[in-house]
């Protein structure tokens, strides 16, 4: 739950974590059937729900039931009304899973002769924190070994 209280005194509500049905979309209702599938093929995605299921089902409900994510927001704003819960536009974040089932909770790399991929940005506001831009450009540089760089 993210409650962010704003200079003019408003709190924005959000966002909360939803599986996606889309790589990229935005949409309350976006589909894609291949990143769908791709998605159901892989068996960490089963892990992970056998897992998590319980805040799953959660947060699926939350982001459905506009009353029931009130409810979940007032344990920590209890001012907070239904009418506050305007609608926004829904953001991506993706979330690393291994084969085993198990979250990657900190950045994943994977580095080419020409490129550095980031794989996982666990927060999105640390993708534009310096000493990560630092290490990107290091690792860019190959200032930093290369088998040290690729993620497994």
């Amino acid at each position: 739950m993210h409650l962010t209280r704003k200079i003019d005194g408003h709190v924005t509500v959000g966002p909360n974590a939803v599986l996606g049905f889309a790589r990229e979309g935005y949409g309350h209702f976006s589909f894609n059937l291949r990143d769908t599938a791709e998605t159901l093929s892989f068996p960490g995605f089963w892990r992970v729900i056998r897992n998590h299921w319980r805040s799953a089902l959660s947060e699926l409900r939350g982001s459905a039931l506009r009353r029931r994510y009130l409810q979940e927001c007032r344990k920590y704003c209890p001012e907070l009304q239904l009418q506050d819960l305007l609608p926004y536009q829904a953001g991506i974040r993706a979330q690393a899973v291994m084969r085993d089932g198990t979250l990657a909770y900190d950045f994943l790399f994977a580095d080419t002769p020409r490129t550095v991929h980031v794989l996982n940005a666990p927060s999105p506001a640390a993708t534009a924190a310096m000493p990560i831009a630092r290490m990107i450009v290091a690792r860019a540089l190959h200032e930093i070994p290369a088998a040290a760089a690729v993620a497994r």
